[in-house]
């Protein structure tokens, strides 16, 4: 795109209430509650698994924020009361209202808008895009405001789920339920007969909850069995016993309650002592042989063995009896001992399994892929392999197999399409905590799930979860399958919750369901060929390495291919799509090259995608000033301008200081106009002015942490520098935007603008004035005193007089400087004296050998671009025109 085509597509261009402003405070405030408990505030995003899902509250306020402009009138959009679906009554906010908030949108106070925020809005003819959509997220957000949206993403996983939320709003409920009561009435009692236990409190059985397993390896000194315990702990007391502790005695295997669990300890049924903090495994993966003391790495024992064993220690247990006859919870609920009839429970599901042939073909029979999430890598330690793993159904036992194969087959003979997609869905949701890999949580009392570390570490202490579910318990196909309930109920009739100086308020139910005029592709998004077509870009891109999520959704994805591989295309394929895949990878020879390449085509795509007037607002991972200068220079390469940052919902208190720090922002770009060249010098004053008025006029009016404050300013700053990408020229050279963001970083950490500053940015002024200087001081850290005595500038009467190289006063002051060997010379001080000499005649190469600086030449540069004067380009060596200096 030639400078001409940028310069006209950027023309006239509206100013958009993001790039003013954000309600930063108020998003975070929700989004803080929202991210820890999505199953009431959007339950539709528990439905299933995705990875690094932003906040919904944080994707409604950006929609909102991008989608409305300075020229939308009041037929452009329709404001109705949740649960209303008329135009607003009197009294109430209505369009005119909305329209008016638009234009007063400020970084002072940008809440006007925030007002309309759990308002049911509808946006007349706009459309959006989220190429890298995910868990879907945007799109949901998106549709509740009655716009076009248009979702892709590369893995077939996050599109079907991202599917089954946009569905959700036009399901019946009904018919979902009908096709669960025809799955209870098939498998669930089949199921559920292997999860039976004895109540110890009497001559019934009990459900089973859990089943606590440890792996065991023979010693490779003396061949004895080695159970592999980090410590004996089971789970912290509940009820009355909420001040103890149940742990496993190591010699007997009773269940026994004790006071402290890292303390020295008696068992009360074998009277057995022992620390129930010492168990087997040290740190590191070394397990210790009680029998002859040899030490050895669990994979190397797994090496030398062969394989591990498993074995059934301890089950926690509901007894719905015993709740209905009253007993106390501690008896209705509780941890014992596996017994010989329990392991004879197993015994039996194994050979079951065996015997079921028919069974095989629903349960996936893919070999795991190896890569930087399998295999150990600089990404990951674990490594699957070397604990045995080879196929995907390694992660289950033979109970599982059964129970979950069994659910499979009788979900594939749902003749209802969509009911049975949503049960599919449940089920592969419930594989996060129906398998080997996932442990117990002694803390919390329950199932940890299998990507509470975005990894597959394989347990030494795997837990196995009741399949269809008992009464109690987390994680299995009856809960995953409410939530869905719950997820779908949401879309029909969402609603949104906003923080009053009352408390946390939840609106009435919206009348617009979620998921209207939503198309999602599965497909690599570089394979978007649309030109100028939408109004918004609003994604969550890739990072490189953060989250591999391809090598991490094959666990999902072989279970739903089963199903869903003679439906849909995306699923034909042994596995998800890895080269396509954008990210850093080094089990693939992906590099962060190769990852900022592939970024630079698809911001590419996007500018073509987007309207003359678009804009693309993406949430970003940052960790570095490395990653912040590739950022910058890939999105500045491909024709886009950033108009604001800001921080999500992070704690950032030591970005001022310095530090390395992470975490997660909203960056606002548009096409760009065409640049400018302008000197470093001219371009720092800038961004020193932007970014103390910035923070300024965030600390007198928002309620933002300093950090925070920092993340606008710098959004701030770069935009000055994206103005002029490519044309920033300091000391002859043309300045990367690297080195730029590393001054940047340096600017508003030391937030120092002194008055060489303020000196220079009067010298931009047509007419300086003294006002003018008193404005530019309050801003600064330079004084007037100081500035009078370098005899920077004088009145004479009612007259401002900004004094130059040639004024007798000044030019008599920085002579008595310099003879005072250099005494407290500025760089403009320097710069005023070789000019005087150069005018003179004289010499100045003594002294710009003595002076040997960059600064020294950059501040010369930019006198000459803001004097138009390119003598001060002369006397520094620069023998050419200021045209062809600009011009490179």
């Amino acid at each position: 795109m030639s400078k001409q085509e940028q310069s006209d597509r950027s023309e006239g261009r509206s100013e958009l209430p993001i790039e003013r402003g954000f309600p930063v405070e108020r998003v975070n405030e929700i989004a803080e509650k929202e991210s820890h408990a999505k199953q009431w505030y959007r339950p539709i995003y528990t439905m299933h698994k995705w990875w690094a899902r932003r906040p919904g509250c944080l994707f409604r306020t950006i929609s909102m924020y991008s989608l409305l402009n300075e020229h939308t009138t009041v037929n452009d959009v329709a404001v109705y009361e949740p649960a209303r679906n008329q135009q607003t009554e009197r009294n109430r906010l209505n369009e005119n209202d909305l329209v008016e908030a638009i234009g007063k949108v400020d970084m002072d106070d940008p809440e006007l808008l925030w007002d309309f925020y759990p308002k049911d809005i509808r946006i007349k003819d706009k459309k959006i895009l989220d190429p890298f959509m995910g868990g879907g997220t945007s799109l949901v957000e998106a549709s509740r405001f009655d716009i076009d949206s248009v979702g892709v993403d590369l893995n077939p996983v996050a599109w079907f789920v991202t599917k089954k939320e946009l569905d959700a709003g036009q399901t019946d409920i009904e018919e979902l339920e009908d096709a669960f009561t025809q799955v209870k009435e098939d498998v669930a009692e089949e199921i559920l007969q292997y999860y039976q236990t004895s109540c110890p409190n009497g001559e019934h059985n009990a459900d089973v909850m859990y089943s606590l397993w440890v792996k065991e390896l023979d010693c490779v000194a003396c061949g004895h069995t080695v159970p592999l315990f980090t410590d004996y702990r089971i789970a912290a007391g509940r009820y009355e016993n909420d001040d103890k502790y149940n742990v496993l005695c190591p010699d007997c295997g009773s269940i026994v309650l004790v006071d402290e669990w890292q303390k020295e300890s008696s068992c009360t049924v074998c009277k057995y002592n022992f620390n129930p903090k010492d168990g087997n495994v040290t740190q590191g993966g070394y397990y210790n042989c009680p029998e002859c003391g040899q030490k050895i790495s669990v994979t190397e024992g797994v090496r030398e063995s062969g394989s591990y064993d498993t074995r059934l220690y301890a089950i926690e247990y509901c007894c719905d009896h015993c709740e209905q006859q009253g007993k106390r919870k501690s008896e209705c609920k509780g941890y014992k001992k596996a017994k010989q009839q329990d392991k004879n429970l197993f015994k039996k599901a194994k050979e079951e399994w065996n015997n079921r042939q028919d069974l095989n073909e629903f349960v996936p029979s893919q070999a795991i892929s190896k890569g930087a999430k399998t295999v150990s890598s600089e990404i990951d330690g674990p490594d699957v392999f070397e604990h045995g793993y080879e196929k995907w159904i390694d992660m289950f036992n033979y109970r599982q197999l059964l129970c979950l194969s069994s659910l499979m087959k009788s979900i594939s003979e749902i003749d209802n399409g969509n009911a049975q997609e949503y049960l599919l869905l449940a089920v592969s949701e419930s594989l996060r905590y129906t398998n080997m890999m996932s442990f117990y949580n002694p803390e919390k009392n329950l199932v940890a799930n299998i990507f509470k570390g975005n990894n597959f570490g394989p347990p030494q202490r795997p837990v196995e979860n009741n399949v269809w579910g008992a009464k109690y318990g987390t994680g299995n196909f009856t809960k995953m399958w409410d939530m869905i309930i719950k997820g779908v109920e949401y879309a029909k009739h969402p609603t949104e919750r906003r923080i009053t100086p009352n408390g946390m308020k939840e609106t009435p139910d919206f009348s617009q369901p979620i998921g209207k005029n939503t198309k999602i592709q599965q497909k690599d998004m570089r394979n978007i060929h649309s030109e100028n077509e939408y109004d918004a870009v609003i994604t969550d891109p890739p990072y490189y390495d953060n989250i591999i999520y391809s090598e991490l959704s094959d666990y999902f994805y072989v279970w739903q291919k089963i199903i869903l591989e003679d439906r849909y295309s995306g699923f034909s394929p042994e596995e998800t799509p890895r080269a396509e895949s954008i990210v850093t990878n080094p089990y693939y020879n992906k590099t962060a090259e190769d990852f900022e390449h592939e970024m630079g085509e698809v911001l590419d795509v996007i500018n073509t995608a987007l309207k003359d007037d678009g804009v693309l607002s993406f949430t970003y991972h940052h960790s570095s000033a490395e990653s912040w200068g590739e950022l910058l220079e890939s999105l500045c390469d491909n024709n886009f301008e950033i108009t604001a940052t800001y921080p999500i919902n992070s704690d950032l208190n030591k970005f001022i200081s310095g530090e390395a720090v992470a975490f997660d922002i909203v960056i606002v770009a548009r096409p760009t106009e065409n640049r400018q060249p302008i000197s470093w010098d001219s371009l720092r004053r800038r961004i020193v002015r932007t970014a103390r008025e910035t923070r300024t006029t965030l600390e007198e009016n928002r309620e933002l942490a300093s950090g925070d404050i920092g993340v606008i300013e710098m959004g701030k700053c770069f935009q000055e520098y994206s103005k002029h990408h490519g044309e920033v020229y300091r000391a002859g050279n043309i300045m990367s935007a690297s080195k730029v963001v590393d001054e940047i970083y340096g600017i508003i950490q030391d937030n120092d603008r002194g008055e060489q500053d303020v000196y220079r940015d009067l010298l931009q002024e047509q007419e300086p004035t003294y006002d003018a200087l008193n404005k530019h001081l309050k801003r600064s850290d330079a004084s007037e005193k100081q500035m009078k005595e370098m005899q920077l500038f004088r009145t004479d009467g009612n007259d401002f007089v900004l004094c130059q190289w040639d004024d007798e006063k000044r030019q008599a002051y920085v002579q008595d400087t310099v003879e005072e060997s250099d005494g407290n010379l500025t760089n403009l001080d320097k710069a005023h004296f070789l000019r005087y000499r150069f005018e003179q005649g004289k010499s100045v190469g003594d002294y710009l050998e003595r002076w040997n600086e960059d600064e020294l030449q950059a501040l010369c540069e930019g006198l000459a671009e803001m004097a138009d004067d390119e003598t001060y380009l002369k006397m520094i060596g620069v023998e050419m025109s200021l045209s062809e200096f600009n011009d490179g």
